[in-house]
C-alpha cells in the first residue's frame, strides 16, 4: 500500500514545488546553476579542455544533474517494487545519483589530467620549431602564427589564440601572459615568462628558447622514465601473486604427492 502510494506522492510533490517557485523550472535550475559554489573552479577545469563559456559550464552541470536523475529515480522505484522501505529506497537511491555526480565530476578531471599531458608532450617538438623559424628571421609573432597554422594539437591552438588576441588589438606580452595563466604548466609557464621578458628587453630569443627545449626533453625524458617504472612495479604482481605460487606448487608437487603414498604404505 505503501509502495502504491509513492509515486502519485512523488509527482505531487513535484507538482506543488512547480507552483512555488515563482519562474519555471527550467529558469529556476539555471539559476541554481549560476550559484554553484564550484562555479570557479570547474569553470577553470572545463577552459582547460577548451569549453571556456558560461553556457559550457551550465551544460555540464545540467548533465550531471540530469544523469544523476535518470539513473536515481528509476532506481527509486525499482527498489521499492522489490520491497524495500521508501525511506531506505531513497536513501540508496539519493547514494546512487550523488556517485553518478561524482563520477561525472571525475570524469573532467581525467580529461584535464590527460590534456595537459598532451600539452606537456607536445611542448618539446613545439619548442624546437619555434626556436628554428626565429634563427630564419621570423619575428615571435609571425614565427608564433606560422607554428598555429602548420602544426596540429593542444598547444597549436593556444598559439592560434594569442596570434588572434594580438591581431584584435591586445599587446603580444599580455597575450602571453594569459596564455601562461591558462594552461597548468610548470613548464610553459616558465617559458612564457622568459620569453615575455626577452621579448620586452630584446634579448636573444633563440638562446633562451634552446634552452627551455633542452630542459622540456630532460623532463620529458624523466615522465617517461617514471611511467616505466611504475609499468615494471604493476607488471611484478601477477608475477609474484599467480606465476611464482603457481611454480612452487608444481615443484612441490610431486614431494608432496609421494610423502602421501609413504605415509598411506
Amino acid at each position: 500500500m505503501k509502495a502504491s502510494l509513492l509515486v502519485p506522492t512523488l509527482l505531487a510533490t513535484a507538482g506543488a514545488l512547480s507552483i512555488v517557485i515563482s519562474t519555471s523550472p527550467k529558469t529556476e535550475l539555471s539559476l541554481r546553476i549560476a550559484k554553484s559554489k564550484d562555479r570557479a573552479s570547474t569553470s577553470i577545469r572545463l577552459s582547460e579542455i577548451g569549453l571556456d563559456s558560461s553556457i559550457d559550464f551550465e551544460k555540464f552541470r545540467t548533465k550531471q544533474i540530469f544523469y544523476g536523475a535518470s539513473i536515481g529515480f528509476p532506481s527509486l522505484l525499482l527498489f521499492i517494487f522489490l520491497g524495500i522501505s521508501p525511506l531506505s529506497a531513497l536513501l540508496i537511491a539519493s547514494f546512487i545519483s550523488v556517485i553518478v555526480f561524482v563520477a561525472i565530476d571525475r570524469d573532467l578531471t581525467q580529461k584535464v589530467k590527460k590534456q595537459r599531458m598532451m600539452i606537456d608532450s607536445e611542448f618539446p617538438a613545439v619548442i624546437e620549431m619555434y626556436s628554428l623559424a626565429l634563427s630564419a628571421g621570423e619575428t615571435p609573432l609571425v614565427a608564433m602564427e606560422r607554428i598555429s597554422n602548420s602544426a596540429k594539437g593542444s598547444l597549436a591552438k593556444e598559439f592560434a589564440s594569442v596570434v588572434a588576441q594580438v591581431k584584435s588589438g591586445k599587446a603580444f606580452h599580455l597575450a602571453l601572459d594569459e596564455m601562461g595563466r591558462g594552461i597548468e604548466s610548470l613548464l610553459i609557464r616558465k617559458f612564457i615568462d622568459s620569453l615575455i621578458i626577452a621579448t620586452l628587453r630584446g634579448a636573444p630569443l633563440t638562446e633562451v628558447l634552446q634552452r627551455h627545449a633542452q630542459e622540456a626533453r630532460e623532463a620529458q625524458r624523466n615522465r617517461v622514465m617514471g611511467a616505466a617504472a611504475k609499468a615494471e612495479i604493476s607488471m611484478m604482481v601477477p608475477v609474484v601473486f599467480l606465476i611464482l605460487p603457481i611454480s612452487i606448487l608444481f615443484a612441490l608437487w610431486p614431494s608432496l604427492a609421494n610423502l602421501n603414498l609413504i605415509a598411506g604404505v
